[in-house]
């Protein structure tokens, strides 16, 4: 465990959903926080999300901060082709995909890096900032000013995607994000299935709540209540 930092994760196959095809990754003691969400209505999700979490839980645990974040870009990477070349041996008829996101903590600075629209949060002195940025249709609608961003949630194409480890792209961008982390930090990692469901308002006030149930328990319930019709992860972490 790294000193200064406490971190609960949870997930659920929500009120809807049969399978799970989330996975998450929490190594408190490599400072690597991981959620993926297997693709929606692509064959074998959660072998994707699987693969990506397995792969990233075998890095050795004695990595520096910069090789920890390479080797996280290789493994991802990796992940990506042998998905690629799975789909083409079953056929190639459909994509055996999954989002990624990724939070590193090491020596008071962070990393995110992430690929499709599984999100990261920072809460820091009471106010709630998305720190990463959705790969698909909609925030691409949003960002050329053709869909107002209170419209996006309720968009009928809201669930493509238009990045993930294992799509059909050559190569796997990642997005990264870097900042200093500060005293009181909350970092919070979830699939679609949490943000689509909860107001950004709500999930701030849920993870500000002071201490007592865990915050990914609270959230995950929160979302259950509102019957979500998707699987839903919550990854917390707290400098």
């Amino acid at each position: 465990m790294m000193a200064g930092i406490r971190s609960w994760a949870q997930t659920d196959v929500g009120a809807v959903r049969k399978h799970n095809e989330d996975n998450m990754l929490s190594r408190p003691d490599l400072g690597l926080w991981v959620v993926a969400d297997g693709a929606g209505g692509h064959e074998a999700g959660e072998v994707a999300s699987g693969m990506i979490v397995a792969a990233l839980d075998r890095l050795p645990g004695h990595l520096s901060a910069s090789a920890l974040l390479s080797e996280v870009r290789l493994t991802v990477s990796r992940v990506h082709d042998a998905l690629r070349e799975e789909a083409a041996r079953r056929g190639g008829r459909s994509p055996i995909a999954s989002t990624f996101i990724a939070l590193i903590l090491r020596d008071g600075h962070f990393a995110c890096l992430w690929a499709g629209d599984s999100r990261a949060y920072l809460l820091r002195n009471g106010a709630l900032q998305q720190i990463s940025r959705d790969h698909s249709l909609v925030q691409e609608l949003v960002d050329s000013g053709n869909l107002a961003p209170e419209e996006a949630e309720s968009h009928p194409h809201a669930n493509i995607i238009t990045r993930a480890v294992g799509s059909d792209a050559d190569t796997l961008e990642l997005d990264k994000v870097i900042g200093q982390a500060e005293p009181g930090d909350r970092f919070l990692l979830c699939s679609d299935g949490l943000s689509k469901t909860l107001s950004t308002a709500e999930i701030a006030r849920l993870l500000a709540a002071p201490e007592g149930v865990p915050p990914p328990e609270m959230l995950i319930a929160a979302a259950l209540a509102y019957r979500v019709n998707d699987n839903v992860t919550a990854v917390v972490v707290e400098v």
